[in-house]
């Protein structure tokens, strides 16, 4: 598929999700084709990620209607960015409202199993899976899986650019 002539991000993604339709695949079952998480195909089928140069080859062998340009477009540094009106979503709004509501408890038991520090955001993998319940009703798991950064004292004698 061809990039449209106006090189937006929405054409991009526009042109990126027309692919995925034609494939006739979900997220999940291209990311098991590409060696990849479910979440991150969809980052990258809507240039939130970087696709890696060694990892277009499993990408377009799972969506083999991939134009060339569309992959040299999706190894490009991506404007990560979102729609502010996106909490608007129900779907989205939950999450946040989660996040929200037990981000505290989490901050907390992070501290206390890792000490001070965060969870990255960037060295992070993500995923969604769809289990039974023990009511044997479907349940969603959110994966979030991010490397611990601790926090550091800032001595002056380790701040490189003073040196």
């Amino acid at each position: 598929m061809e990039i449209p002539s106006s090189s937006s991000k929405a054409s991009i993604v526009a042109a990126l999700q027309a692919v995925k339709r034609k494939s006739g695949k979900t997220h999940g079952q291209i990311a098991q084709e590409a060696g990849l998480t479910n979440v991150y195909v969809a980052q990258l089928l809507r240039r939130q990620a970087k696709l890696n140069p060694e990892t277009a080859p499993s990408l377009r062998a799972a969506l083999p209607d991939l134009s060339d340009e569309l992959l040299h477009e999706m190894m490009q540094p991506p404007m990560r960015s979102y729609d502010p009106n996106l909490i608007q979503e129900p779907t989205v709004y939950r999450l946040n409202e989660a996040v929200m509501h037990f981000g505290e408890s989490i901050k907390e038991i992070i501290n206390e199993d890792f000490g001070d520090g965060i969870m990255s955001a960037i060295d992070f993998y993500c995923s969604v899976d769809k289990v039974k319940g023990v009511d044997g009703k479907d349940r969603v798991v959110v994966t979030f899986d991010g490397k611990y950064l601790p926090y550091t004292e800032q001595l002056s004698e380790h701040m490189v650019s003073r040196k």
